[in-house]
């Protein structure tokens, strides 16, 4: 069974992208001393937030935009056995063109 997630509000989900390993050297650098990644693709968008007076305040992100985030952001999720990330769109620097 598939499990499909919707975020709320502001939120956005993000499928963090590989980093490309270089392939000169020896050494080989285990996972957990990788660095997070800080770019990815959006999967899903909320619908936005509300301000103050009722307002829907509409997203500057949409599904499948290439994005930069800070380095802590979101909460890394798993859904079928792939990690993504469930953040604000505040916590989203800027889309890549």
């Amino acid at each position: 069974m598939a499990v499909k997630i919707k975020p709320l509000a502001d939120r956005v989900i993000v499928r963090p992208m590989e980093e490309k390993e270089p392939k000169k050297g020896a050494i080989i650098i285990p996972d957990s001393a990788k660095e997070r990644p800080q770019e990815g693709e959006v999967i899903a968008v909320g619908p936005g937030r509300t301000d103050e007076k009722g307002n829907k305040v509409p997203m500057n992100v949409k599904k499948g935009d290439k994005v930069i985030y800070g380095k802590y952001a979101g909460t890394e999720i798993k859904l079928n056995g792939d990690e993504y990330l469930l953040m604000r769109e505040d916590d989203i620097l800027g889309i890549i063109e």
